[in-house]
């Protein structure tokens, strides 16, 4: 039986499993409104449905599979051309999608109860009026018709034959026999079985009431592949025996699949496979079992002993094969839990730390040895960096996609029409950002749509398409990540914006502000210029909201104003929030890590800047350059040196100058969070420690040039 530790994570992986099938229905469903007649996106919209029936099947979730039956068999209405896929079909699928989450969601907090009992019974009525009469009379007779049912009219040559052999420890392991039966029920109609219990000791004395004997004949007349009938034993394969055999009609279909392929030079094994005559646990035990013969049997002398594949099959693909080649890369992926890669972040933070105490050693020591071999560690080291960050890199597809029906549900609300562009979805961003970047995308995204674009006749008066445009985009610049997000609505009424600030008191009415200054004015929080409260804006804390996630993520936020024209706001951020490149100053005893991203350039400081400035401005090849002071502006002690250097930093257009007592040079670094108390120190975004074990600030430089901003303002 297993043990409670066990069976939460066979739950999670289906969890896990089940989010990645939902992400593919919704992204066939997509494919589908563009393309309704694409076989392969209902086909991969089947798929994805049936994987998640057998799973939670296995699983015994039949709350879960008692709604996706419903929904599979007007699928696969669709898929044989029974039923044509139109928009309320599609629609409807798309609740469907949604209610299914749901339920896999209640699932997955140990709930066998349905949390919309309702809502499940209207969409299974719903999804009933989709099916042909007979099909409902079937799903309605279904409930008392037998497990064997009686073989159509010349079915047999679509029946396959299964045999299988349980193991001795399927008892123990939560498993039922009973519930494969059920489950190939589902995907057919089981004409004949025959239960195997041979295996049965004849002295009861020998009988352990927790092993499994049992065995089972079934001859199963189905459409669905080999692999479909295969995954309802996806959970107990490796110990079990199983053999499927294929009727002498999908024989025929394998001869003419070989038949229609063009030659190729892949090995017999990849052929079959590619015309699904075998599986890949097949070909894998058939792989073990050469290996395993002293005789140098052939792959496929192993196959049809095995009865795997027919042997007039084998020896089509043999002739289709026209010579070896080198093996190639099978392209498998590995799924593993986000904790762990955290905690290999982690270490591998802590090895950076560590062989930089190393190298300062190794310097003070003056070792040329020593030295040399910290040098060709700090390589390695660098290797195992960069791999163990792409480790955690994902595309930003992964977001972007789940826009298609944030867009399409806002439009239906507005009464507008908007299309949604994406670009650069595969941009690839550090997971633990995406995972925290979907909230202020969002409200983002809507605040476009709602305040940006207009409605279609005011469009049209515009001389503007009817149609709204959002795109979504993401690049790499500068070793940072930049997202926009733009329309091309109105554009912000900068009018309103200073009407409404100096209502609320934000400014007053002799204050003079730039364009830029006014559009910014949009985060301040309690802000906004709807008119009235809807549910999707109006009460002045969404994008107030955006600005604090953002720049807890150490990113920033760019207006891009058009007044007429729309808006584009450019999101910036790091790459990852782990390890970083960043360059080492100090300011008395005090050193600070000011990330490498931001940093365009280091100059000497004039001697003419007064020691105890705290900012102002100097002239940089011709143009004024805004600078802080870090002593005076963090408040530490001492005197400042002789000496003093300027650090440049940039954030698209704008830059600043950092005043600063020395430079130490570039290092790898990892940010750790300081902690609640420590939350209230302004422009430092973590904290790290040296190699020399002293503790480092790592600058918050969207924060700073936010400080500059506020000098500049209070200047003019």
């Amino acid at each position: 039986m297993l043990t409670g530790d066990q069976w939460q994570q066979l739950l999670e992986g289906f969890l896990a499993e089940s989010q990645d099938l939902m992400l593919r229905c919704e992204e066939s469903l997509r494919e589908l409104q563009e393309t309704p007649d694409s076989e392969s996106a209902i086909n991969e919209l089947f798929r994805a449905i049936h994987t998640v029936k057998g799973s939670a099947g296995l699983l015994g979730l039949d709350l879960v599979v008692h709604f996706v039956h419903d929904f599979e068999n007007v699928l696969m209405a669709v898929r044989d051309g029974h039923q044509s896929l139109d928009d309320p079909l599609i629609e409807l699928s798309y609740r469907c999608c949604d209610h299914l989450a749901t339920l896999i969601e209640a699932a997955g907090t140990g709930s066998g109860a349905d949390p919309d009992p309702d809502k499940s019974e209207r969409l299974k009525a719903a999804l009933n009026q989709y099916l042909p009469s007979q099909e409902r009379h079937d799903m309605t007779a279904s409930a008392q018709a037998p497990a064997v049912e009686a073989l159509p009219a010349g079915g047999d040559r679509d029946t396959w034959h299964i045999s299988v052999r349980f193991h001795e420890d399927l008892f123990r392991d939560g498993f039922d026999p009973a519930s494969f039966v059920r489950f190939l029920s589902q995907i057919g109609q089981i004409t004949d079985i025959n239960l195997i219990d041979n295996l049965i000791p004849d002295n009861l004395k020998q009988f352990d009431p927790e092993a499994c004997y049992l065995g089972l004949e079934v001859r199963l007349y189905t459409a669905a592949g080999k692999r479909e009938i295969e995954d309802a034993f996806e959970f107990i394969r490796e110990n079990t025996f199983l053999r499927i055999l294929p009727p002498d009609s999908k024989t025929d279909d394998y001869l003419q699949l070989l038949a229609e392929l063009p030659d190729t030079q892949a090995r017999l094994g990849e052929i079959l496979l590619a015309v699904g005559a075998i599986t890949d646990t097949e070909l894998q035990q058939a792989l073990n079992l050469q290996a395993s013969t002293v005789s140098n049997k052939r792959l496929g002398e192993c196959l049809v002993e095995q009865a795997a594949a027919a042997p007039e099959v084998v020896s089509d693909a043999l002739k289709r094969q026209q010579k070896k080649t080198r093996p190639s890369d099978s392209g498998g992926f590995l799924r593993v839990s986000a904790r762990k890669l955290d905690d290999l972040i982690n270490q591998v933070g802590e090895l950076v730390v560590a062989a930089a105490g190393a190298q300062m050693l190794a310097n003070r020591r003056q070792d040329p040895e020593f030295s040399e071999v910290c040098e060709e560690i700090h390589q390695h080291l660098e290797h195992i960096r960069e791999t163990s960050l792409q480790l955690r890199m994902v595309e930003m597809g992964e977001i972007f996609n789940r826009f298609h029906r944030v867009v399409r549900e806002t439009a239906d609300t507005l009464n507008k029409q908007i299309r949604l562009e994406l670009e650069g979805a595969e941009t690839e961003l550090d997971k633990s950002l995406v995972d925290r970047l979907y909230d202020p995308l969002v409200h983002m995204v809507r605040n476009a749509m709602d305040h940006g674009l207009e409605g279609p006749d005011e469009r049209t008066a515009a001389g503007k398409p009817a149609e709204g445009r959002v795109r979504l985009s993401a690049f790499h610049e500068s070793g940072m990540i930049v997202i926009e997000i733009e329309d091309d609505g109105r554009g912000i009424n900068l009018a309103r914006v200073r009407e409404k600030a100096i209502s609320q008191g934000v400014i007053s009415a002799d204050d003079e502000l730039d364009d830029k200054a006014l559009a910014h004015l949009i985060f301040h929080p309690g802000l906004s210029t709807a008119k009235a409260v809807s549910n999707l804006s109006g009460r002045g804390v969404g994008m107030d909201s955006v600005r604090q996630d953002i720049e807890a993520l150490r990113g920033s936020v760019e207006i891009d104003n058009r007044p007429g024209r729309g808006c584009c706001m450019r999101i910036r951020l790091p790459l990852t929030l782990a390890i970083i490149d960043g360059f080492l100053v100090s300011v008395a005893d005090q050193f600070f890590v000011i990330p490498t991203d931001w940093v365009t350039e280091c100059i000497e400081a004039p001697r003419a800047l007064k020691r105890d400035q705290r900012s102002g401005y100097l002239e940089l090849r011709g143009q004024a350059l805004p600078f802080i002071s870090m002593k005076q502006h963090f408040s530490l002690p001492g005197n400042p040196p002789q000496r003093s250097s300027m650090v440049v930093i940039a954030q698209g257009e704008e830059r600043a100058g950092l005043l600063v007592d020395e430079l130490h040079g570039e290092i790898q670094t990892v940010i750790k969070p300081l902690g609640p108390l420590f939350d209230h120190l302004p422009d430092i975004a973590g904290g790290t420690i040296l190699g020399s074990g002293q503790v480092a600030l790592t600058l918050d430089v969207p924060g700073i040039l936010t400080s500059v901003r506020a000098m500049e303002a209070a200047i003019h």
